[in-house]
């Protein structure tokens, strides 16, 4: 009787594990997804809430649902719109090239120190989320300035006979984005590169493989989920991001975040402003189905 009680507690608790975050994502994700892939179908009015009923059950049971495509229709033909969507896949995408170019050798160079060093190591990588984000980005915007921290030290030099224009430019903008987003690149290779058998290693210079040839055949395909995993940490809340091109970026980098927070706040048309949000949901899901295939492909090919 024990045991049978013991195995109904335990299955109960593994059902609990399990549906617990399900009901997150149906409270937190599902749920307002729906409100606004809902709101998208509808036309903007002047009224609380600013957009029309998407069912009127005032009419006959035919024609009750008062939807609309036109908010769709009308991304199709303003390229704002699709200009935005390709202007933030390019700085996303860009940002997290760079991400694991300078994330890569130092979550290598983190999982092969010494424990103590180890720990240090980690907690500086982890110490400027200690600090408030909006804090940080401004600091950028000191530092970028034309009388900032480099304009100064490059004057006092000589390098530089005038100011540079580092503020209010792309490069403004990857420079904060990588910046941000570099811990989220780091650690998911960390962790994937600290179970990196070093015996591996010697085997391959055993049989006079080169350095090169070692990271290659060996290291890089060990770290492959780690490098996924790390770009996608980047590239999704880079492609969506809108304070870092609002701060620091100028009118060529308008990314779709901001082109968002216009369509909501500024022009009041939540419609097409939730088309636009369903559009971009859509892009960001397509590099996760991807990841998930490539998990499935390679368990099935082991």
């Amino acid at each position: 009787m024990a045991t049978k009680q013991q195995t109904f507690g335990d299955l109960l608790w593994r059902r609990i594990v399990i549906w617990v975050p399900y009901t997150w994502l149906l409270l937190f994700f599902l749920v307002p997804f729906a409100i606004v892939f809902k709101i998208s179908f509808s036309d903007p009015i002047v009224a609380q809430p600013p957009f029309t009923a998407l069912f009127d059950h005032t009419q006959n049971l035919l024609n009750r649902f008062q939807g609309t495509l036109n908010n769709y229709l009308f991304l199709l033909d303003d390229n704002l719109y699709w200009v935005s969507y390709l202007r933030s896949i390019k700085i996303a995408s860009i940002s997290t090239v760079l991400c694991l170019l300078l994330g890569y050798p130092m979550a290598y160079y983190i999982a092969q120190s010494p424990p103590t060093r180890r720990n240090i190591l980690l907690m500086l990588i982890i110490l400027p989320f200690w600090t408030s984000f909006l804090l940080r980005v401004y600091a950028w915007m000191g530092i970028l300035s034309t009388n900032g921290i480099i304009n100064s030290a490059l004057l006092w030099i000589g390098i530089i006979d005038e100011p540079l224009q580092m503020l209010y430019t792309n490069f403004a903008v990857y420079i904060g984005i990588v910046y941000t987003y570099l811990p989220f690149m780091i650690l998911p290779l960390y962790a994937n590169l600290e179970r990196l058998d070093l015996d591996l290693h010697d085997a391959a210079a055993d049989l006079g493989a080169k350095p090169l040839q070692v990271f290659w055949d060996i290291i890089l395909p060990i770290s492959l989920p780690g490098i996924v995993a790390g770009s996608l940490l980047v590239f999704i809340p880079a492609m969506g991001e809108f304070v870092i091109p609002s701060l620091l970026g100028g009118l060529d980098s308008l990314m779709i975040g901001r082109t968002l927070y216009d369509e909501f706040f500024v022009n009041r048309d939540w419609p097409l402003a939730s088309a636009v949000a369903t559009i971009l949901l859509l892009i960001l899901v397509l590099p996760i189905m991807l990841f998930q295939r490539m998990q499935v492909s390679g368990r099935s090919s082991d």
